[in-house]
C-alpha cells in the first residue's frame, strides 16, 4: 500500500512539474555537491584558470614598462608569505582596483597605482594577500561554482524563468574578479595589510591614507558605494580596534563544517530521489 502511495505521489509530482528536465536537475544537484566538497587543489586550479581568462581580456604591463618596474620593485621579496605563493601583474587600465584569487594571483590596475604612493600601494597588496591567506578568496570560488550549479537548476525548468536563467552569461572569472567581501572579511584583510606594512618597517598611517583616498573616490563615484565604507575602515585602523568577529571564527568554522556535512547528505538524497523518479519514467 505504501509503495503504491509513493508511486502515486511521484507521478503527481512529475505531472505537476511536467516542464522539469530531470536530467538537468540531477546534474545541478551533482554540481552543488561538488562545489561544497571542492579540494584546495581544485579551488586553486579553478582560480588559476580564471586568472588566465582575466589576463587574456586585459592589457598587461610588459616587462620594462614603468608600472611593471614599480610593482616588481615593491613585491620582489613577497612572492611567498604565510605558506602561500603569490604572482603579480599590472593591468593597464584607468580603473582604480586590485583583486586576488585563491591560487595567489594578485592583479593591480594602473589606475590604482596612479592614485597611491609606494607605501599605500604596499598596504593594498598586503590587503589582497590577506584575502588569500584568510581563505576569503577560496570561499568566493566555492560560491561562484555553486552559483553556476544553481543557474543550471533554474534552467532545468522549461518555462520563462528557466529561459531567463539560461540566457544569463555569467562568466566564472568575472564573478571572481568582481567578488565583494563582507565587512568582517574586509576588516581581516585590512588588519593583515596593516601588519604587513609594519613588518616592512612602515607606519600604519600609510594604510589609513590609502583607505581615505578610496573613501574620497567613493564619494565621487557610485561604483565603490557597495563596498564596506573605506572611511570607517580607516578610523578602525587608527583606533587599533580588534575585529570583534575574530573570536567567533573557531565556533563558526565548526558550525560550517557540520552544516556542510548535513547539506552534502541532503543533496545526495535529492539526487537519489531524482534518479529514482527517472527510473519510473
Amino acid at each position: 500500500m505504501i509503495r503504491y502511495l509513493l508511486i502515486f505521489l511521484s507521478i503527481t509530482l512529475l505531472t505537476s512539474c511536467e516542464d522539469t528536465n530531470v536530467l538537468m536537475m540531477t546534474e545541478a544537484t551533482t554540481e552543488a555537491v561538488t562545489a561544497i566538497t571542492l579540494s584546495d587543489q581544485e579551488v586553486k586550479d579553478l582560480a588559476r584558470r580564471s586568472a588566465l581568462v582575466s589576463d587574456s581580456k586585459h592589457d598587461i604591463a610588459p616587462v620594462g614598462n614603468p608600472y611593471d618596474k614599480r610593482l616588481q620593485k615593491l613585491i620582489a621579496d613577497h612572492t611567498q608569505r604565510d605558506g602561500r605563493s603569490f604572482n603579480y601583474k599590472v593591468y593597464l587600465a584607468n580603473e582604480v582596483n586590485a583583486f586576488a584569487m585563491a591560487d595567489g594571483t594578485i592583479r593591480v590596475y594602473s589606475g590604482l597605482m596612479d592614485l597611491m604612493n609606494d607605501e599605500e600601494l604596499l598596504f593594498v597588496i598586503g590587503h589582497e594577500m590577506g584575502h588569500v591567506v584568510k581563505d576569503h578568496s577560496r570561499k568566493k570560488v566555492v560560491l561562484a561554482y555553486a552559483t553556476s550549479a544553481l543557474r543550471k537548476g533554474l534552467a532545468s525548468q522549461d518555462n520563462q524563468v528557466g529561459q531567463i536563467a539560461s540566457s544569463v552569461i555569467g562568466s566564472f572569472a568575472e564573478q571572481l574578479t568582481h567578488a565583494q567581501f563582507s565587512q568582517h572579511e574586509e576588516r581581516q584583510a585590512d588588519m593583515y595589510g596593516a601588519a604587513f606594512l609594519q613588518t616592512e618597517g612602515y607606519q600604519i598611517s600609510s594604510a589609513v591614507s590609502a583607505l581615505n583616498k578610496l573613501a574620497e573616490l567613493a564619494r565621487q563615484h557610485t561604483f565603490l558605494s557597495s563596498h564596506p565604507d573605506p572611511e570607517a575602515r580607516a578610523k578602525r585602523l587608527m583606533r587599533g580596534d580588534e575585529d570583534e568577529g575574530e573570536a567567533q571564527d573557531s565556533l563558526f568554522g565548526k558550525l560550517v563544517e557540520e552544516g556542510k556535512e548535513f547539506l552534502v547528505s541532503l543533496l545526495y538524497l535529492i539526487r537519489f530521489l531524482f534518479n529514482w523518479l527517472l527510473s519510473l519514467l
